[in-house]
């Protein structure tokens, strides 16, 4: 599952789904209640100020996979009860809003799982809220949609650990725009954020070229394993970075952008063109 951003108050919270419910990043949620820089430091003070939450650190916390700058990392993580029994800890004039801003959001996953059109719904909401045009979220929408099916293809074909799934990405990126993950959102100078809600109308589409082919080189050629489905990566990759290459020829300009959309909406920066 992708992981993804929720906002309290201009602050980004990653969450991720497992077990068919929200777990939110345990550092993200202590830097929205307080006004420390370094949660790592605050979580250790807190666990100490609080023995029964240090005793029972293991079973409100579990290990995720995360989303970060240098690619998906393990990172404690808690769902909306655990987040709750954290929150106790934090003397914080932010945490009553926040346990509100919590109730809500874990309704809405709960309503996802009656209605999975819902969470669709939410995702189109929040890129347009977040100043998107509608031609960039008809083209997220159906890149997430791409992402999907491939991802499905990898865990029916022996494909378990995250790890793996992290390299198999970073080859057909490598291979369509010559550059890994961590090393695109470097020259966008990204963060945390996520790649892709950084990138240009021309970025999703050999994105999505990239992984298209990818899954049809996969189902064709039956592969099986990690060995074979990264060879298969690397060609559905190629495919896409073959038709980059022709299209920056032709046209005379890079189609990897540094641009980003940390200042301004995608919407305005593409009136300015």
């Amino acid at each position: 599952m992708e992981t993804q951003i929720a906002i309290f108050r201009q602050k980004e919270i990653r969450k991720t789904i497992h077990n068919d419910e929200w777990w939110f990043v345990v550092e993200d949620i202590v830097l929205a209640l307080i006004d420390s820089t370094d949660p790592k430091q605050y979580i250790q003070k807190m666990k100490r100020r609080d023995p029964e939450l240090n005793k029972g650190w293991v079973q409100t916390v579990h290990t995720l996979l995360i989303e970060t700058e240098g690619g998906k990392q393990k990172m404690n993580c808690a769902n909306t009860e655990g987040v709750f029994r954290i929150i106790q800890s934090i003397p914080s004039p932010k945490a009553e809003p926040f346990k509100r801003w919590l109730a809500k959001v874990g309704y809405e996953r709960i309503q996802e799982i009656d209605d999975p059109e819902l969470a669709t719904k939410r995702t189109r909401a929040l890129y347009k809220a977040k100043g998107y045009s509608d031609a960039w979220i008809e083209k997220r929408m159906r890149g997430i949609e791409i992402r999907e099916t491939l991802t499905d293809q990898w865990k029916n074909r022996g494909i378990m650990l995250e790890k793996n799934y992290a390299i198999l990405t970073a080859e057909i990126s490598k291979a369509a725009f010559g550059m890994t993950p961590s090393e695109y959102k470097k020259l966008k100078g990204l963060d945390r954020q996520n790649l892709r809600d950084h990138m240009n109308d021309l970025e999703l589409i050999f994105s999505m070229l990239g992984e298209a082919s990818t899954t049809e080189i996969t189902k064709n050629k039956d592969c099986q394993g990690f060995e074979e489905n990264q060879q298969a990566a690397k060609a559905g990759g190629t495919v896409a970075g073959n038709a980059r290459k022709e299209l920056e020829q032709k046209s005379g300009k890079k189609v990897s952008s540094k641009q980003n959309y940390l200042d301004a909406p995608e919407s305005q920066k593409r009136l300015e063109k």
